[in-house]
């Protein structure tokens, strides 16, 4: 058994190890007053509302909008090579894993209740409009017209929702997403449409407001086109009263929109750096208006880091960067794959992505702004870097907070007081960060992203909800861990390795914590793992600048004192002795690149079977820390053409909790079925 030491313990048996951090992390002070003046929360706010202004679905007109306005920006601020990159998307191509989506457009789309008078049916009241609400219409809806009865059939997933009733032609009330509810209300039974009243994420405030609209969805490769309306838990109770009651409603619904052959356009462009090699800002522009903090935020935090970095540079204040600074505005995921896969040179360029999705969250969305590292497959130091300058940002705000002075308070006149408290996070999933950091492009990348929201999707997240100060600190700290990433050299590493031992004598601490509720084999594995995860970061540094041989050594020398303060195990019964199918060794395919969720549209289901593929049980897997979608993404990063099948299942296992051996190999058996694994020789 491996005895617990004390977390105190952990942390002071080399107090010292840090280098000093004055007055922050990586950067002089002048470099840091440079960047924490000339950031403004008041002009991100200003993006804000101009993006939530437009409805901005992909490859929409609306986006389009967006897009010039970012281009037009970004000229101004002087960055010289803006431009639109334009992808196809025709719904045949792909990019990778990615099918391509249609660009859909709405040009109108209206709801009424209709009531019966001695002349015949009139219209009595306008329930819905998508031009003063886009958010009514659901994304991906078509055209239809019709005047029908309305039918109360529940979540409408299940073929019992339906049992005695006749919904052929009629307008049907649902209560789950209709992409879900699709398959059988509108393939199977007939509806001519779907009004749902799908609710949002689970959190501490789902439901509390019944005026809410959420987004919804229809399904862009469905066989039979449709159209849904989105009500409010207020008008769709009203509804189910009234037929409960025994009364008829009787609705008109009128809707012009639909897909068409287009292209994914980005805004990009670069602040050039003395060398082809890149450091990306990433968000995602898509989002039904308003979409303020999802992601209008994250759009124009970047936007403003563009401007600041900019400026900088110009005056002469920042040097030149070494790696250029990259700027880009794709929808999400979708269009950050299409780029990825579509430019495999840029893609190899690029050493590290900073992706903000949600980052402008006032106090009335009860936001958490949370600095999310990388999956444990891909350890990178890059993640250490922007920890670090959130504990600056989160002390200095504190610090304000508290007592009305700081040196570094990083507020705006129009924003908020309130302390930052930026939290380390995990590696969740959800957004652009995961696509970079797929092992078939590998890309380290720092996640920064409010959660919970309790607007989220939804008509309550509108411009009023986001704070000026909130987004100068996101846009400060993207900036500022993007100008360390592109001018680290050898000089800094002191000073980073002080942060990545004091950041792995954290981790180790926390490992001691869950190691004590393991049994023997699994505590083993968890150990072996968060030592190689460990010596894994310090390998990243060599990714930006060589460690020079003073610095090898002393890494070396704590990594080894780590490895004695935790106990290095000997090789144990859940690792040793490989055989048979878990000895053997899958590698990634040089295509499709991805991972296999994308947005609209899963690889997985496609190729290999929607039944099939929902009977796997890695993919129904719940684990410690992570469900099955956490295994499978990380199940297929962790197929590198070394491990085994056993390695993957003791490093899923310490990432995330015991996982079953079968159920793992069954996915990866699953994933070489359809080319995306292939067999290495023997070892």
């Amino acid at each position: 058994m491996f005895r617990t030491l004390p977390i105190v313990l952990v942390l002071t048996i080399w107090s010292g190890s840090a280098a000093a951090q004055s007055p922050a992390p990586f950067l002089s002070e002048p470099v840091l007053s440079a960047l924490a003046q000339e950031t403004s929360g008041e002009a991100a706010k200003l993006h804000v509302e101009r993006f939530s202004g437009l409805h901005r679905m992909r490859g929409s007109r609306p986006f389009r909008s967006a897009t010039d306005y970012i281009v037009e920006k970004l000229k101004a601020y002087g960055l010289k090579d803006a431009r639109v990159e334009s992808l196809k998307a025709d719904g045949v191509t792909f990019y990778g894993t990615q099918r391509s989506r249609q660009p859909w457009n709405a040009e109108f789309a209206e709801l009424w209740e209709l009531r019966e008078t001695p002349q015949g049916f009139e219209r009595a009241e306008r329930l819905a409009s998508f031009d003063a609400i886009p958010l009514t219409l659901a994304q991906d809806s078509s055209s239809g017209q019709v005047t029908a009865e309305l039918v109360d059939v529940g979540a409408g997933t299940k073929e019992a929702d339906y049992a005695g009733k006749d919904v052929k032609g009629k307008l049907v009330l649902i209560s789950s997403q209709p992409e879900a509810a699709a398959p059988l209300a509108v393939e199977r039974f007939g509806a001519a449409g779907m009004l749902s009243y799908a609710q949002n994420q689970r959190t501490a405030w789902w439901r509390e407001d019944e005026t809410l609209v959420r987004w919804g969805h229809l399904d862009d490769f469905a066989k039979t086109p449709s159209f849904a309306f989105m009500l409010s838990l207020k008008q769709a109770r009203r509804f189910q009263e009234r037929l409960a009651g025994g009364e008829r409603v009787r609705l008109e619904a009128n809707v012009r929109a639909g897909r068409s052959k287009g292209a994914y356009e980005i805004a990009s462009a670069t602040i050039p750096g003395r060398e082809k090699d890149e450091v990306v800002f990433s968000c995602h522009l898509d989002h039904p208006r308003p979409g303020a903090n999802d992601n209008a935020s994250g759009c124009a935090a970047i936007l403003e880091s563009a401007r600041t970095l900019a400026e900088l540079v110009r005056q002469g204040r920042l040097a030149q960067p070494r790696l250029t600074l990259r700027f880009v505005w794709p929808p999400e995921v979708e269009g950050t794959l299409a780029l990825l896969a579509a430019k495999p040179e840029w893609a190899a360029r690029v050493k590290a992505a900073i992706h903000l999705d949600m980052v402008g969250g006032g106090p009335e969305t009860k936001a958490v702004f949370h600095v999310t590292r990388g999956p444990a497959s891909r350890p990178s130091f890059v993640n250490d870097v922007a920890e670090a300058l959130a504990d600056f940002a989160n002390d200095e705000s504190y610090r304000f907070a508290a007592s009305g002075q700081a040196d570094f308070p990083l507020v705006s006149r129009e924003g908020g007081k309130e302390p930052l408290r930026a939290e380390a996070a995990e590696f969740s999933m959800g957004s652009d960060h995961q696509v970079y950091a797929d092992a078939s492009f590998g890309i380290p990348a720092i996640y920064m992203n409010d959660w919970p929201d309790r607007y989220i999707h939804t008509t309550g997240d509108t411009p009023a909800n986001i704070d000026p100060t909130k987004l100068k600190r996101a846009a400060f700290l993207a900036a500022a861990s993007g100008y360390v990433l592109a001018t680290l050299g050898e000089a800094q590493v002191p000073e980073l390795l002080g942060v990545i031992e004091s950041n792995a004598l954290r981790r180790s601490a926390r490992m001691l914590e869950r190691r004590a509720t393991l049994p023997g084999d699994e505590a083993a594995n968890l150990t072996r793992f968060q030592l190689a995860f460990e010596r894994g970061v310090v390998d990243s540094v060599e990714r930006f600048t060589p460690l020079a041989p003073a610095s090898r050594e002393r890494a070396k020398q704590f990594l080894d004192r780590l490895e004695a303060l935790v106990g290095a195990p000997a090789l144990s019964a859940v690792g040793a002795g490989a055989a048979g199918d878990a000895a053997l060794v899958f590698r990634r395919a040089a295509e499709p690149r991805g991972p296999m969720t994308a947005f609209g549209y899963d690889y997985l289901p496609d190729k290999y079977g929607a039944e099939k593929t929902e009977s796997l049980q890695l993919l129904k897997f719940e684990g410690l820390r992570g469900d099955g979608g956490d295994y499978a993404y990380e199940a297929l990063n962790f197929a590198d053409g070394r491990r085994s099948v056993q390695d993957i299942r003791d490093a899923l296992s310490a990432e995330y909790g015991p996982v079953p051996l079968e159920a793992v190999l069954e996915y990866l058996r699953a994933l070489e079925s359809i080319g995306v694994l292939t067999l290495a020789p023997p070892r």
